[in-house]
């Protein structure tokens, strides 16, 4: 016992005992409060981590479910890249058929399995890029010559052009519109 507990009666000892019991349990209480305050943080730190990862789980399960409907959508555009020159070559063979050959039926079954091809490859997201008299879109058409006609708009389409689904598999090659040449201007070129 201290100087001063000795001086003092036993009431004021069991008054100054509370007094300490009472600001221990006070020292305590703040002491829990500052644990829980913290413990709280710490726990809205976690749900806030926790949210922002469920956020990015979701994200990434979207962002590979859209890649992996693009990869089927466009699997097939090595095969459908590699058949376009069959479909010109059969498209040419049959606008050059003679009067004479058209009433064959092997000239007739030859244009059945074009339009067969065509149809198949449509049916799988292959359409054709519609180019004659439109305006000039370098997204859509490759100029590779300049001839008379309305300035830029294509006047010629030399080789067709083909979408898979909204991606172009292959520009139109076309001749653009230029403008109508004066007959001085031409006299100015053959010079």
């Amino acid at each position: 016992m201290s100087n001063e507990e000795k001086d003092l009666s036993p009431e004021e000892m069991s008054v100054h005992r509370e007094e300490e019991v009472v600001s221990e349990e006070l020292e305590d209480v703040e002491s829990l409060n500052k644990a829980l305050a913290e413990e709280k943080a710490k726990a809205e730190n976690y749900l806030a981590n926790w949210q922002r990862a469920q956020a990015d789980f979701i994200n990434y399960k979207r962002r590979i479910e859209q890649e992996r409907n693009e990869t089927v959508k466009f699997a097939n555009a090595t095969l459908a890249l590699d058949l376009l020159p069959v479909l010109d070559d059969l498209e040419r063979a049959l606008d050059n058929i003679t009067p004479k050959l058209a009433g064959l039926t092997w000239v007739d079954g030859i244009g059945l399995i074009y339009r067969k091809l065509q149809a198949i490859l449509e049916l799988h997201g292959l359409t054709e890029i519609k180019a004659l008299g439109q305006p000039f879109d370098p997204n859509l058409h490759e100029a590779v010559l300049y001839g008379e006609g309305e300035e830029g708009k294509v006047v010629e389409e030399l080789q067709k052009g083909y979408k898979l689904h909204d991606r172009v598999l292959r520009p139109t090659m076309v001749e653009v519109g230029k403008g109508k040449v004066e007959e001085g201007e031409i006299a100015e070129e053959e010079q």
